[in-house]
C-alpha cells in the first residue's frame, strides 16, 4: 500500500546525502500513495494541507540535492520547455469513434442488431459519457512515456508534457502492469473548476471559455505546460488500446486491471446483465445528468465479453459492439432582449437574438442565431418575448419559438433593417433568395470577417490572430485586407493591449509558419464564394498551383469533375476582380508559397469519380471521401456524365435525381463497402 507520512520535518543543514536519499524514497512513495487514494479511489486519508506539506518537503530536499531528482518524482510534472508545435503520434491501435443513437427506440434497435449478430450477450458495461477530450496514454514498464490526443483516430498530437501536469495521470503505475500499455481516457474539467477558471480569466481581462469541454481542450493544447498545470484538469480512463503480452476476457476486467495499476475509472460505471438494465441505466442518468460535478452528454454502452466484441467486429469508423446514447437536447426559457443583425464576410446579413444569459446544454448562452428574415417571421419572435432556447452538444444555440402566454401586451413584429449595421449601405435581397446582403465590398464588418476567416484553422491556421486582435489591428489601420497580415511588425503588435514579448513572438512565429500552408488550405482561406474546404482541396489536387487557378477560364474550371457552371463562374469572377488580384500579389510579396498536395495515390479505384449524397450510417462524409481517395478514387461535389458512381445514403438530395437522369450508376452503403474492400 505504500508508506504513511511521518511526523516532523528533517532540517536541511544536518541532512547527509544518504539520509536525503532515504527520505526522498519515503516521501515519493507516500505522495504517490495519497495521490492514488485521492484521484483513483476518491477516498483520501489525509487533509490537503498535510499532502501539501509532504510535497513542500520533497521540493526542499530536491532543491538541496538536485542530483537526486528522479524523472518519476511527483515534482517533475512540470518542467518541459514550451513546444513550438505538437508532433504527430501514431496510435498502436486505432482510437475509433462511436456510432450515436438519440432515443431509446434507436438504442433498442442497436440491441436487436447485437442479438442478431451474437445471440444473447454475456453482459454489458454502461459508462457515463464524459464531455471532455479523448487522450491516449502510453506506459512502458509501468512508466508514463507518451500521451497524445485522438487526432484522426490513427495519428494524434503529442501532448506528453501537458499530460504530466495532471495529478490524476500517474507517472509510474502500481503493481505489475504489462511492458507496453495504451490506455484510453478522457481529460475533462469539473464544473466548479471551470467556473473558477472563467472568473479568473475575466478578472484578468481575458476571454472566458464557452463550456467545460472547451476549457479542457484549450488547457490541454497549451504550448507551455506550466499554463496547463495552473488549470485543474481531471482524467477518467475508459478502456485499453494495445496491451503487450496479455489478453483480457472482458471489458470490465480491463477496467478493474487499469484501476489496480493506479489509473482512475469512473465509479458510476456499471456492469449489467441484459438490455433492460442498460435501458434503465440510460433513463436514470438522463433524468439525473446534473447530479455529478462534471458535464455528461450521454451514456456509452459496450458488449462486455471480448470474444463477443471480436465476433461483432467493426464498421469503417466504429465498433459494432458499442454505441453512445446521446441525451436529448436541453431546453430552457429566457428573455429575448433584442434582435440585431450582423454582416458576415460574404455580405450576408444575419439576424440574431440577444438573450438574457441562460445556462443550457453545458454553456451559458447570450446570443442565438435567427438565420434569416423569413425565419424570424415564421417563428414570430419579438423583443421582449420569453423564448424557448435549445442546445445539444456543440450545436449552435437555437431559438425554438416564443412562449405566447408570456408575451407582453403591445409588442410589434420585428422588421429587418434597410441598411447595413456596419457601413450603412442599403441592403439588397434578390428575388428567390432567403439571404439579405450588403453589397459594399469595403464594408468594415466584411473586412473583419474575411481576415478572421483567412486566419482560421480551416485556412491559414494562424494561432493568436483572433477576432478581437483583427479588430484592433484594423482600427489602428494596420490591416486593410488579409494580404497585410504578412507585413505586420513587432512594433505594431506591441501597440495592442495584452501583447507582450512572448505573445508577439508566438504570433510572428505562427504567421511565419503559415507562409508554407497546403495549397488546399490557402484556397479555402481566400473566401471564394461557394468554395468550402472540400472544393478547395479538390481544386488543389487538380491545379497544383495558385497561379494556374488564377488563369483558368470558366470553361477550364467546368472541365474539372465536381465543378459545375455556377461554381465555375463564381471562382472565375473572384480571380477576375482587380482588388482580389492585388491581395494575391501581396501574399506572394509577403512570402506565401503554397505547398501542392502529394501526387494522387494509385489504387483499385484509380480513374473512378464518386459523388456522395445523403447520410451514411457507418461513415461520416469526410471518412467516406478519405476511404475512396486512399484507394485512388476521386470525390466530386456535383454529378455529371463523367461521374462513375453516386453513393446514396438516407435522405438523398437532388444529386440522386441527377444520377438517375444521367444514367449514372448508384451505390448504397453496402455496395460502397464491398467496393472499398
Amino acid at each position: 500500500m505504500g508508506v504513511r507520512p511521518d511526523e516532523g520535518h528533517v532540517p536541511m543543514p544536518k541532512m547527509t546525502k544518504a539520509a536525503a536519499t532515504k527520505r526522498l524514497k519515503e516521501l515519493r512513495e507516500s505522495i504517490d500513495y495519497h495521490a492514488y487514494r485521492y484521484h483513483v479511489l476518491d477516498d483520501p486519508e489525509i487533509a490537503d494541507a498535510e499532502y501539501d506539506a509532504l510535497m513542500a518537503e520533497l521540493i526542499e530536499i530536491e532543491t538541496v540535492f538536485p542530483d537526486l531528482v528522479a524523472p518519476d518524482s511527483p515534482t517533475q510534472r512540470v518542467g518541459a520547455p514550451p513546444s513550438d508545435l505538437f508532433a504527430p503520434v501514431d496510435h498502436r491501435s486505432p482510437m475509433m469513434s462511436l456510432d450515436n443513437c438519440f432515443s431509446l427506440e434507436e438504442l433498442q434497435a442497436w440491441g436487436k442488431r447485437v442479438e442478431r449478430g451474437i445471440g444473447t450477450a454475456g453482459g454489458f458495461v454502461t459508462e457515463l459519457k464524459m464531455d471532455g477530450v479523448a487522450v491516449n496514454l502510453i506506459y512502458e514498464d509501468g512508466a508514463f512515456v507518451k500521451g497524445a490526443t485522438r487526432g484522426d483516430g490513427r495519428v494524434g498530437e503529442d501532448i506528453t508534457a501537458n499530460l504530466r501536469t495532471i495529478q490524476a495521470v500517474p507517472i509510474k503505475l502500481r503493481g505489475k502492469p504489462p511492458g507496453i500499455l495504451e490506455v484510453r481516457g478522457e481529460v475533462y474539467m469539473r464544473t466548479d473548476d471551470f467556473e473558477k477558471l472563467n472568473r479568473s480569466l475575466e478578472e484578468h481581462g481575458q476571454k472566458a471559455f464557452a463550456n467545460p469541454r472547451n476549457s479542457a481542450a484549450g488547457s490541454l493544447r497549451q504550448k507551455d505546460p506550466k499554463v496547463t498545470a495552473e488549470r485543474k484538469l481531471s482524467l477518467v480512463c475508459h478502456g485499453v488500446g494495445y496491451v503487450e503480452g496479455m489478453r483480457f476476457s472482458s471489458h470490465w476486467e480491463s477496467l478493474e486491471a487499469i484501476r489496480e495499476w493506479g489509473l482512475r475509472t469512473n465509479p458510476e460505471n456499471r456492469r449489467v446483465d441484459d438490455l433492460d438494465a442498460v435501458y434503465g441505466f440510460c433513463t436514470q442518468w438522463q433524468d439525473h445528468r446534473h447530479d455529478v460535478p462534471y458535464e455528461i452528454d450521454g451514456v456509452v454502452i459496450k458488449v462486455d465479453p471480448i470474444a463477443q466484441q471480436e465476433e461483432l467486429g467493426y464498421t469503417a469508423k466504429a465498433p459494432r459492439w458499442a454505441i453512445a446514447y446521446k441525451f436529448p437536447p436541453e431546453e430552457r426559457t429566457t428573455l429575448l432582449e433584442n434582435i440585431f443583425v450582423h454582416t458576415g464576410r460574404t455580405g450576408a446579413v444575419t439576424p440574431f437574438a440577444q438573450l438574457d444569459p441562460v445556462f443550457v446544454g453545458g454553456v451559458t448562452i447570450t446570443t442565438a442565431t435567427l438565420h434569416n428574415e423569413d425565419e424570424v417571421g415564421r417563428k414570430d419572435v419579438r423583443p421582449g418575448d420569453t423564448v424557448i432556447v435549445r442546445r445539444a452538444g456543440d450545436v449552435i444555440p437555437e431559438v425554438v419559438g416564443p412562449v405566447l402566454t408570456k408575451r407582453p401586451k403591445g409588442t410589434k413584429p420585428w422588421k429587418f433593417p434597410k441598411r447595413c449595421p456596419s457601413c450603412k449601405s442599403e441592403l439588397v435581397r434578390n428575388e428567390g433568395e432567403a439571404v439579405t446582403r450588403c453589397v459594399n465590398v469595403d464594408c468594415p464588418s466584411q473586412r473583419v470577417e474575411k481576415i478572421f476567416h483567412f486566419a482560421g484553422r480551416g485556412g491559414m491556421d494562424i494561432e493568436g490572430l483572433g477576432y478581437q486582435t483583427v479588430v484592433a489591428l484594423i482600427d489602428k489601420g494596420y490591416l486593410q485586407d488579409f494580404g497585410d497580415v504578412y507585413f505586420l511588425t513587432r512594433e505594431q503588435l506591441a501597440e495592442l493591449d495584452g501583447f507582450g514579448d512572448k505573445s508577439i513572438d508566438n504570433l510572428m512565429n505562427a504567421i511565419d509558419r503559415s507562409r508554407s500552408r497546403d495549397l488546399g488550405n490557402v484556397i479555402a482561406a481566400l473566401g471564394i464564394p461557394m468554395v468550402g474546404s472540400t472544393v478547395a482541396h479538390l481544386l488543389a489536387r487538380e491545379v497544383r498551383s495558385l497561379e494556374k487557378l488564377e488563369q483558368m477560364s470558366t470553361d477550364d474550371l467546368e472541365a474539372i469533375e465536381g465543378i459545375g457552371p455556377v461554381m465555375a463562374q463564381a471562382i472565375a469572377s473572384f480571380f477576375a476582380e482587380p482588388r482580389n488580384r492585388e491581395i494575391l500579389q501581396k501574399l506572394r510579396d509577403g512570402g506565401v508559397v503554397p505547398v501542392p498536395p502529394p501526387e494522387a495515390k494509385e489504387g483499385p479505384l484509380t480513374g473512378k469519380t464518386f459523388v456522395l449524397t445523403g447520410s451514411l450510417e457507418k461513415f461520416s462524409r469526410s471518412e467516406a471521401q478519405r476511404a475512396i481517395e486512399d484507394r485512388g478514387g476521386k470525390v466530386a461535389s456535383s454529378v455529371s456524365k463523367k461521374t462513375d458512381y453516386v453513393v446514396v445514403g438516407d435522405n438523398p438530395g437532388s444529386k440522386y435525381d441527377k444520377a438517375l437522369q444521367l444514367g449514372v450508376e448508384t451505390l448504397d452503403e453496402a455496395a460502397l463497402e464491398k467496393l472499398l474492400a
